[in-house]
């Protein structure tokens, strides 16, 4: 009898061995049931499939549990889990394979057909497109024990039927993904009414991500969260969140991970966060703290991860040398003192350190023999960029075997890159621009350097020397090398790296004609400006994932290449290409909607009058036409560009008065129609609609009239260059109301735009002026500059008090004009006054004695 029972429970225990096998494989000998299938099939009816994901989804399969993403019950045949996430993104993935992804994610509706699936324990629609509200009809199922709708486009308030869900272990409602450029899904707006108290019913809840949702008006969200006991992963991200409430009776002893990062949290880090005694990851960024680190945090020997990143806090770091477990330590972005402290070097399971931005003033050669002992290792990524290191770079570097990533942009650091950088066979992504690197780079530095996907040295005084055979061992994505000197013909070995994403190889001393093959790469950031290319430009219609084409200052000839739809930024200026644009800009392709945001075509030999068809363009911030030979007047469609920031038409031949379409244009920052032949009066509507306007300049054409009051509205102005004209007429009292005049210079922002390309980049604002009788470019302290000039007209009357009101005015050009009365007794008044010249007018009486001011 025993025998015969022994011989059953082995049986069991088999049978139970082969259940727990085939479940785990997601297969049933059973099948599914009819009606779960039926219910699938409606599920999918509703869904929108662009990449046809769900083809194993078909009446013509009986048994659903053999589809993609659904896991079945062995014995029952019951649909236990569905799985449609969107399968996750490649480390290292081409820009094809991230638009194929893309377009691979489902949308549509979610379906109640879902209710029929009694026995689901796991719902996973995560990283998709779904959108409209949470459905609430999710809190009738039961059995689920997990529910993760993260990373879509909900809207709305998160359903408090969620809470019904008692047997919930893994809820993840976030919307917010972590990219090199982080960008945002709309976020869940939660009932203001409960909070998060509909949450409080999940007894085994251990994984809660509530990323990117609204809890601005949720004051009590401690103590909820203080209600799920089995709690380990907790992630509150850009949640709004600003107040830390009182600590609560008990610890958190369970909760392992917590991310509090990008909320509004202010002044010291709270004494509460010492209770999560458990805590192995820990993410304060993107906060306001601005205190000392606090001692207790030394004390939780648990801790892996501590990310501390854009707050202020300030004080020394010496303390985290305790952390001993530490594994990953963010703390750039912050204003601590007194350099990398020596006990950094205890920390024997350092795997990442960043201290970006954080003024270290140490020798990297210091810096690196702190971590020399016992973290070199094990360490695979080193982030110094931006500290104010000086020094050699020597062959200790070498000691970092493990070493997947190196940033030591924007240093001092100088002399030769030590050749032990090519014993680095796990490296990846070494970045060292900007420094004061010199010598040559050869082929050793590279021969072992078989993982390196990226490789940025851009704005060094480096020589890349290789034999002309050589074969790099990588297949980079990145490629940086601006300002370097690469020889006089395009380097060869760049035929091999067909993955290239982004490749500089601008002020290279290059020679040569632009590589046709370059365009066949999945290229897109392209940066070959400053160099001597020669010959035409490709043409680029084909298809191209280019975003970004700076081919600035080279000898280019050849006519204007058509210009693909989706690139984002074109800049050919300072070459000579010749002929109309016409054949680019109203060809049958550009019917179609352009996305391109900055076009600059400057000093190059186009001529003829400007197409009229720029209503395609409407996505264009900034256009440059300088130094050209168009003429002609200027199309009524220009008025059309309604996102258009900066008009640049200097030094052409346009004629005529200015359309009155123009004034749609409402969004200019900078407006120069310098040296041209324009003519009538100064517009009105400029002062009514030009509301942004920083840089107005109409200097050297024929416009004629009364200067209009309406310019005073213009409160943004800061340069105002009307010179060379046949105004007359008094100069307005209300001068004195272009308020960015007499604020402080400092307090006011670059002008510049950013532009969507691969990378985040801008645009700087450039201006031609003429002060102390000369004409010079300004770019990089344009911001600072405030100027008047209305030279050489024939504007008569005093000139107004109204005008020592403008305090921050550095340069002021009255000259030539006819002027009569004295000069303003009050000039001194303003201080920043650089230059004046009220030469060639009919002045009288005294120089003042506030000039010497």
């Amino acid at each position: 009898m025993k025998q015969t029972m022994r011989i059953a429970v082995a049986f069991v225990i088999i049978a139970i061995a082969a259940i727990n096998i085939s479940f785990c494989k997601g297969s049933s000998s059973v099948g599914c049931l009819q009606s779960e299938r039926l219910a699938l099939l409606r599920f999918k009816q509703d869904l929108i499939d662009p990449a046809n994901r769900l083809v194993s989804w078909t009446s013509g399969v009986e048994d659903c549990c053999t589809w993609s993403g659904i896991v079945c019950d062995n014995l029952t045949g019951h649909v236990l889990e569905l799985n449609l996430r969107t399968p996750p993104k490649k480390e290292y993935s081409s820009p094809t394979e991230d638009d194929a992804r893309e377009r691979s994610k489902l949308n549509g509706k979610v379906n109640p057909s879902l209710l029929d699936l009694k026995h689901l324990r796991s719902l996973d629609l995560s990283d998709n497109n779904f959108g409209a509200e949470i459905p609430r009809f999710l809190g009738s199922m039961q059995n689920l024990r997990n529910l993760n709708l993260s990373l879509n486009s909900f809207q709305g308030m998160i359903p408090p039927q969620l809470g019904n869900l008692s047997n919930l272990q893994y809820l993840g409602l976030g919307g917010k993904l972590r990219e090199m450029s982080p960008w945002w899904l709309s976020p869940i707006t939660l009932s203001t009414l409960d909070c998060l108290w509909w949450s409080s019913s999940f007894p085994f809840l251990k994984h809660l991500d509530l990323d990117g949702v609204d809890l601005s008006n949720c004051s009590d969200w401690l103590l909820v969260i203080h209600t799920l006991p089995s709690l380990v992963v907790l992630k509150l991200s850009h949640c709004e969140l600003h107040h830390f409430p009182p600590q609560p009776v008990a610890n958190f002893s369970s909760l392992a991970y917590l991310d509090l990062s990008g909320n509004h949290f202010v002044g010291p880090i709270p004494d509460g966060l010492q209770n999560f005694t458990s805590i192995r990851h820990l993410d304060l960024s993107e906060n306001h703290f601005n205190s000392s680190m606090p001692s207790w945090l030394y004390r939780l020997r648990n801790l892996e991860e501590l990310f501390l990143s854009y707050n202020s806090l300030q004080g020394s770091m010496d303390g985290l040398g305790n952390l001993s477990s530490i594994k990953v330590l963010d703390l750039s972005q912050n204003n601590f003192e007194g350099g990398m402290p020596e006990s950094f070097g205890r920390l024997c399971n350092l795997r990442s350190i960043s201290l970006s931005h954080v003024i270290l003033k140490q020798e990297i050669s210091r810096v690196l023999n702190i971590f020399s002992e016992c973290v070199a290792e094990v360490v695979e990524s080193l982030d110094f960029g931006l500290t104010h290191l000086f020094g050699p770079l020597n062959n200790q570097l070498g000691l970092f075997k493990k070493l997947k990533s190196l940033s030591l942009y924007y240093n001092s650091i100088s002399g030769p890159i030590p050749r032990s950088l090519g014993q680095l066979s796990s490296l990846e992504i070494p970045l060292l621009a900007n420094d004061q690197f010199n010598g040559t780079l050869s082929e050793i530095h590279f021969n072992n350097l078989t993982r390196l996907k990226v490789f940025g040295a851009s704005r060094n005084s480096l020589m890349l020397k290789v034999g002309p055979q050589w074969r790099p061992p990588f297949k980079l994505l990145y490629l940086g090398l601006g300002s370097c000197h690469l020889g006089s013909h395009f380097p060869f070995w760049l035929h091999a790296q067909m993955s290239l994403v982004y490749l500089d190889a601008s002020n290279s001393n290059i020679f040569d004609t632009i590589p046709q093959y370059l365009f066949k790469f999945p290229l897109k950031f392209l940066n070959l400006s400053h160099n001597k290319m020669y010959g035409e430009i490709p043409n680029l219609i084909k298809p191209t994932q280019l975003r970004v084409l700076d081919l600035n200052s080279n000898n280019l000839t050849g006519p204007l290449p058509l210009i693909p739809l989706k690139i984002r930024v074109l800049d050919l200026s300072n070459n000579a290409l010749s002929g109309s644009i016409f054949h680019v800009f109203c060809n049958e392709m550009n019917k179609s909607k352009s996305l391109i945001q900055i076009l600059t075509l400057s000093y190059n030999f186009f001529l003829g009058e400007l197409p009229d068809c720029w209503i395609n363009w409407q996505k264009l911030e900034v256009l440059n036409l300088e130094n050209n030979k168009f003429t002609g007047t200027l199309p009524p469609s220009v008025g059309t560009l309604i996102s258009l920031q900066s008009l640049n038409l200097r030094k052409n031949n346009f004629f005529g008065e200015l359309p009155m379409s123009l004034q749609n244009c409402t969004k200019l920052v900078k407006l120069d129609l310098g040296e041209n032949e324009f003519v009538g009066n100064v517009p009105v509507w400029m002062g009514e609609r030009f509301s942004r306007i920083k840089i107005l300049i109409l200097r050297s054409n024929r416009f004629q009239g009364l200067l209009p009051r309406e310019l005073c509205h213009l409160t943004s102005l800061q340069i105002l260059d009307l010179a060379y004209n046949n105004l007359f007429g008094n100069i307005p009292k209300c001068i004195g109301n272009f308020s960015a005049m007499m604020r402080e210079s400092e307090m006011d922002d670059d002008i510049q735009y950013e532009f969507d390309g691969v990378y985040q980049s801008f645009y700087m604002e450039d201006a031609l002026l003429v002060n102390k009788g000369k004409m010079a470019e300004y770019d990089t302290i344009l911001k600072f500059v405030r100027m008047i000039d209305l030279s050489k007209n024939n504007l008569s009357g005093e000139i107004p008090i109204e005008v020592t009101d403008l305090l921050a005015l550095q340069s002021l050009n009255l000259s030539h004009n006819s002027l009569i009365g004295r000069i303003p007794e009050k000039i001194g008044a303003i201080s920043s006054l650089e230059s004046t010249d009220f030469s060639g007018n009919q002045l009288s009486g005294e120089i003042p004695q506030s000039i010497s001011n």
